[in-house]
């Protein structure tokens, strides 16, 4: 039997969303929050418009490419894009995980577009991305959340496209290089690898998705959280600052708190260094355990954010279905009563197992502390 590990992570929480705070985070951090004042007074609009400038600057967003503040998260940002830009031509969807497949939802059966192949792979795997047509606008997750599965690198995107790339990249920004050459609309919210807070999305246009914008009016209706136009013209307004709806002037200053420290520690390369540090250390681990692997089949394919893992001891692949999901919730439900993790328990729709979020605002340090609490843990609960 395993004695029960000494030390403890220091920051136990390692959720995939709203995702841990920047090391040494504390409520002060808010303390310059402008509150009770409008987000339309001149004090309000420089706050927004310094996130939009701060993020494009970490992140290498070309000067030409919009970028802005848009309602509802990340999922209002995605809708926004699904809803405002496509079907002037046929659309390739490519989809392995929950969020993926919701977007495909979303085009087949609400906006009920003709041409739209959808592309989907199952959990741990990736959709064969050579079938993408990029005649075609194309539709894809850059990193899975609740798969670990991420795109291995931008090639598979033709550089002379007609259609347009259209990323969701919220668990991969900031902790995966972008290569925005290759992309048209790029999505993503605070509360992942910045460690934010939720309600907030932001999107990236280029100048291909503005020209789409202005030359495009799709027959459908579009509600005013998703309009980004104004008289034919992409409204310049929403990417300077002026949002569509009214945002929490404290979470934009928790927003501003992440980026300066981002930009303190070393901005882009040192933010990618800190995942890649956490993967790497799941990684050794992993290779090492008698119970645990990643559930993406693939090195080239694993989310270094996203961590997931599931169970492959043959004591427990040999139990029934439900035994299986009951061991697993038993073993996350352990870790949350030590104090050692909290709310790594897999997706409720993917495979029974493991997430451990490893985005830049997490120690290394905690990553290891928590290692040998997972083994303790699983000793535990299958004995």
């Amino acid at each position: 039997m395993m004695t029960k590990p000494d030390q403890r992570p220091q920051n136990p929480n390692f959720s995939s969303g709203p995702c841990a705070k920047r090391p040494g985070w504390t409520l002060d951090a808010l303390s310059d929050a402008l509150l009770g004042r409008s987000h339309r007074s001149r004090p309000g609009k420089a706050r927004l418009q310094e996130v939009i400038e701060r993020s494009k600057t970490i992140l290498g967003v070309p000067d030409e490419y919009l970028c802005g503040i848009v309602p509802a998260s990340d999922t209002g940002a995605v809708e926004m894009a699904l809803w405002s830009l496509l079907g002037e031509r046929p659309v390739d969807m490519f989809a392995w995980e929950s969020f993926g497949k919701a977007w495909v939802t979303d085009v087949q059966k609400q906006l009920q577009l003709a041409q739209c192949q959808a592309y989907v792979a199952d959990y741990g795997q990736l959709p064969d991305l050579s079938q993408a047509n990029w005649e075609h606008d194309v539709v894809f997750t850059w990193n899975g959340t609740t798969s670990g599965v991420r795109v291995p690198n931008g090639d598979w995107i033709a550089a002379d496209r007609t259609g347009l790339a259209l990323c969701d990249a919220t668990s991969a920004v900031f902790a995966m290089p972008m290569p925005w050459d290759k992309l048209d609309v790029v999505t993503w919210s605070w509360q992942k690898v910045l460690g934010g807070e939720g309600a907030h999305g932001m999107i990236v246009l280029s100048p291909r998705a503005v020209t789409r914008l202005e030359s495009y009016t799709p027959e459908r209706p579009l509600p005013k959280i998703f309009r980004m136009t104004k008289g034919g013209k992409v409204d310049h307004t929403i990417f300077e600052g002026s949002t569509i709806n009214t945002p929490s002037m404290l979470c934009v200053e928790d927003a501003l708190d992440s980026l300066k420290w981002a930009e303190r520690i070393g901005g882009l390369d040192a933010l990618l260094a800190r995942s890649q540090a956490n993967l790497d250390a799941i990684t050794a681990w992993v290779e090492n355990s008698s119970w645990a692997a990643f559930l993406a089949e693939r090195p080239a394919i694993r989310s270094n954010t996203a961590i997931c893992l599931k169970i492959v001891d043959p004591a427990y692949v040999t139990l029934a279905t439900d035994l299986q999901a009951a061991k697993a919730k038993a073993l996350v439900n352990l870790l949350d009563k030590e104090g050692v993790a909290y709310d790594i328990g897999s997706y409720r729709d993917a495979p029974p197992g493991l997430r451990i979020w490893g985005g830049a605002t997490v120690e290394r340090s905690d990553i290891a502390a928590l290692l040998p609490w997972l083994d303790w843990a699983y000793e535990q609960v299958m004995k």
